[in-house]
């Protein structure tokens, strides 16, 4: 009798499986015919061994064959789905651009999630409701929830349809079959709670990419603090800087320079990383100090891939004109877009306008170190590069239009314009920096207005928010005072105000005058501390 091919390969897997079990003896001496499986009894640890591997083929199978759903997360539609692995953790593939490897847990199970397409339908519909970002995060959690305990639910049926099967196939006896299959949700919901007890909710911040993203880390990265993170920390700053600059306007006692209200008002920033809360503190500034122009010394990106650049539209909507110059995490599509801008003026090879009754002129940075690598020219690029910004200058003031205020990132490249114009700002340190040149040209080297950026989440103490607004007099253009604001980093709710004279004017100043008393007739609207 010909016996189909299916039952024939299933006698093969069993003859196999007992011809090691019986002694050599007994194999020399019992007859078999083909399926016998009489004759010496195997051992109890090849029995379960060889039940073990049935169970684990068989769930295995039961996984590849139903062990997936296809659920919805947010505006994306996504496949998650079990897979075996000796180390566990999650997977998460976006196609084309590579995948994410989290250490989210220690099991010999692993997660993976496919991202297959945005949604339309859902996608459009963000698009024609804005307000519905404010609920996507709970939105995204909801959908996340959901598609778990359905994946759950399905894992169990299909590992115990597997090895149920694959025992039925094997020991032909429906006992031996479900004990399989019991056996294998036992492993199951072993491995569950050696999940649920290892899970590491801090693998988010320590992902591994592969592919494309790769060359782009801090992207995911962002927009993941950018939604678990940032939303009440950056208002809760914003709201900060507004009360302990009305504390400041109330009570500081300092005994000279009070801005008239025809100070020309700017404020300095720089090197913001992709710090979505550095948006809020600048708009916050502008509205309390009156900012007639915000000029930023670069290092506004991290990467300057196109992705990030939708993170520049809130500058749009900061209520004054923005002068920009780029810095070494800024790439030339970050400029181009930027460029587009009304309200934003980009510096570059020297370039000089006229913005607020101040002529600024800058330069973008000579290196471009998305990755935070070396610099290949290093401090002679910068230097090379200031002393052009420096000839830019010479030639403005030898054609009767003298420059205020130059800009660069670098101050290797700021250093190089000193004596050929009043006032240069900088940034790139992350530390401020105030410092008579030997020219006569003040350097002033702002800190990082965004804290270091998204990435000092992971640094053990938070870095300091810094800004600084700068006074000066409409009809010289010279620097008169500056304040310096500091706020705490993440999760620190300190604020500092400080106010800061040139040399020159404390020494026209003596310091016995008595501290003058705010005027009466200075407008309420203007909130600017008044000494």
């Amino acid at each position: 009798m010909v016996r189909v091919p299916f039952r024939a390969a299933a006698d093969r897997v069993r003859h196999r499986l007992t011809r090691f079990t019986r002694p050599k003896s007994a194999a020399r001496t019992t007859a078999r015919t083909p399926g016998d499986l009489t004759g010496a009894a195997p051992k109890p640890y090849v029995r379960a061994l060889s039940m073990l591997a049935v169970v684990v083929i068989g769930a295995w199978l039961g996984l590849l064959a139903v062990g997936s759903i296809r659920t919805p997360v947010g505006p994306m539609d996504t496949n998650m789905t079990l897979r075996p692995s000796l180390t566990g953790g999650s997977k998460i593939n976006v196609s084309p651009l590579g995948a994410l490897e989290l250490d989210s847990h220690i099991a010999p199970l692993r997660l993976d999630v496919d991202v297959d397409r945005l949604d339309p339908v859902r996608s459009q519909a963000l698009v024609d409701q804005p307000e519905r970002f404010s609920g996507l995060q709970d939105e995204v959690t909801r959908d996340v929830a959901a598609g778990t305990r359905e994946l759950a639910v399905r894992s169990c049926v299909a590992v115990i349809s597997g090895a149920t099967a694959l025992g039925l196939v094997v020991y032909r006896r429906p006992r031996r079959a479900l004990a399989a299959g019991g056996l294998a949700l036992t492993l199951l919901a072993a491995s569950g709670i050696s999940a649920y007890a290892t899970w590491n909710p801090k693998s988010v911040l320590e992902p591994k990419f592969s592919g494309l993203l790769s060359s782009a880390p801090s992207l995911v990265g962002d927009a993941r603090s950018i939604v678990t993170e940032f939303d009440i920390y950056q208002q809760e700053l914003a709201r900060l800087v507004t009360n302990v600059t009305r504390l400041y306007d109330a009570t500081s006692t300092l005994p000279v320079y009070q801005p008239d209200p025809g100070t020309i008002r700017a404020l300095h920033v720089s090197d913001i990383h992709l710090n979505p809360a550095a948006w809020h503190i600048i708009a916050s500034l502008v509205e309390q100090y009156e900012i007639d122009v915000i000029i930023d010394s670069g290092d506004t990106m991290d990467h300057g891939s196109a992705a990030e650049n939708g993170f520049l539209d809130p500058i749009r909507d900061l209520g004054a004109p923005y002068v920009w110059v780029r810095g070494n995490h800024d790439s030339m599509v970050t400029q181009a877009y930027l460029d587009k801008f009304r309200n934003v003026t980009v510096l570059d090879d020297g370039r000089t306008v006229n913005v607020a009754g101040l002529r600024i002129a800058g330069t973008g940075d000579a290196q471009f170190t998305p990755d935070r690598s070396k610099p290949v020219g290093g401090k002679a690029a910068a230097e090379l590069e200031g002393m052009r910004l420096a000839t830019s200058l010479r030639d403005q003031e030898q054609a009767g239009t003298p420059v205020d205020i130059a800009v660069a990132h670098d101050p290797n490249t700021a250093r190089q314009t000193d004596g050929t114009v009043p006032l240069v700002l900088a940034g790139h340190l992350h530390n401020r920096i105030n410092e008579q040149l030997k020219g006569g040209t003040r350097l002033k080297v702002e800190g990082s207005t965004g804290g270091g950026g998204l990435r000092a989440v992971q640094n053990d103490k938070p870095e300091k928010v810094r800004a600084s607004v700068l006074y000066l007099d409409r009809s010289t253009r010279r620097l008169q005072a500056w304040d310096e604001i500091t706020l705490g980093g993440l999760g620190l709710t300190t604020a500092e105000v400080s106010r800061h004279l040139p040399e020159e004017n404390l020494k026209k100043d003596a310091p016995s005058s008595p501290a003058p008393t705010p005027s009466p007739t200075r407008s309420p609207a203007r909130p600017t501390p008044s000494p």
